[in-house]
């Protein structure tokens, strides 16, 4: 797969482009759809899908006070997009200058820049430009003056509502994994990089995989049985979401860590997927760590039970 990562790289691309543009948070099923399209009529004409997204979510930057928690991290985005066969995706990095661009001259440069631009696909909501300006009839509008055409991709349903990233986040933040699953079209899966922590879990005979996931959206506190993949790798473990009252008693920061039966390896600098397979127990505060020890191995030996069975 082609990463892309200016406007400008366009001109790169021999054939007629055809634009499948979007934050595509989640890559659900909708996402996925509207990618389709484009793929299968770049097919058609002998011409080459691009996928248009972008390395933050743009309330990230516009309303960071509003900015939604995130589905997938970049790598995991870019990862999904290659299994789907996508050949090539221009990657922006949206800074102020992306921002504050008219939606007239993004456009404008997207046209420009291809040497053909046969069409672009995009959802039925989608907004573009300075101030999400741009809407559907302003693209057509510039499709007719520039020679493209516009794919507008409707809602795709799941269990008789419109799948959107929103409806997965609050999915995902009350525990309901069936219902993200039923919108993903796959397992969902919480990513995020091992970083170095303070090594308590070593101490009291069961160390953990601190990772950092920073904006992304996490499921409801509590220890979790969870299967793990480490890029080919696969593992099982127990997994805690929480503030981790009986080490932190004045801390309110979530963290997530994960005990991986049957590992010693240093894991820090490694991007770690987890998937949550079934919820255990609420997170809970105890008198001492001997009895948080005690709990945890009833913990592992129960999440042992779940995975394996």
């Amino acid at each position: 797969m082609e990463i892309l990562r200016s406007i400008s790289d366009l001109a790169k691309l021999r054939v007629p482009v055809v634009l499948a543009a979007g934050t595509f948070d989640g890559l659900h099923l909708g996402h996925q759809g509207l990618i389709q399209r484009a793929v299968e009529e770049a097919d058609r004409i002998g011409g080459n899908a691009v996928v248009m997204t972008f390395d933050r979510h743009p309330s990230s930057l516009i309303r960071p006070e509003q900015a939604p928690k995130l589905l997938t991290r970049n790598s995991t985005k870019l990862a999904l997009l290659e299994q789907m066969g996508v050949p090539v995706v221009l990657f922006l990095k949206f800074n102020e200058i992306l921002a504050a661009m008219p939606a007239e001259e993004f456009i404008t440069s997207l046209a420009s820049s291809a040497k053909i631009l046969s069409m672009i696909c995009v959802g039925s909501q989608w907004s573009f430009g300075r101030g999400g300006k741009g809407n559907i009839p302003l693209l057509k509008t510039f499709g007719e003056k520039f020679g493209f055409s516009v794919a507008e991709i409707g809602p795709v349903e799941a269990g008789g509502r419109p799948i959107s990233s929103t409806r997965i986040r609050e999915a995902i933040a009350t525990g309901d994994f069936q219902e993200a699953v039923e919108c993903l079209g796959r397992n969902y899966r919480l990513c995020g990089v091992v970083v170095t922590g303070a090594g308590l879990g070593a101490k009291i005979g069961f160390p953990t995989a601190n990772l950092d996931v920073t904006g992304m959206q996490l499921p409801p506190d509590g220890v979790y049985a969870v299967r793990l993949c480490e890029r080919a790798r696969n593992f099982t473990g127990v997994a805690n979401i929480g503030i981790r009252p009986t080490i932190n008693s004045s801390t309110v920061k979530r963290t997530v860590e994960v005990h991986i039966f049957d590992i010693s390896e240093n894991l820090v600098g490694k991007e770690l997927s987890i998937e949550f397979i079934q919820y255990l127990r609420g997170e809970q505060r105890f008198p001492d760590l001997a009895a948080l020890t005690s709990q945890i191995s009833k913990d592992c030996e129960k999440a042992k039970q779940v995975v394996l069975r």
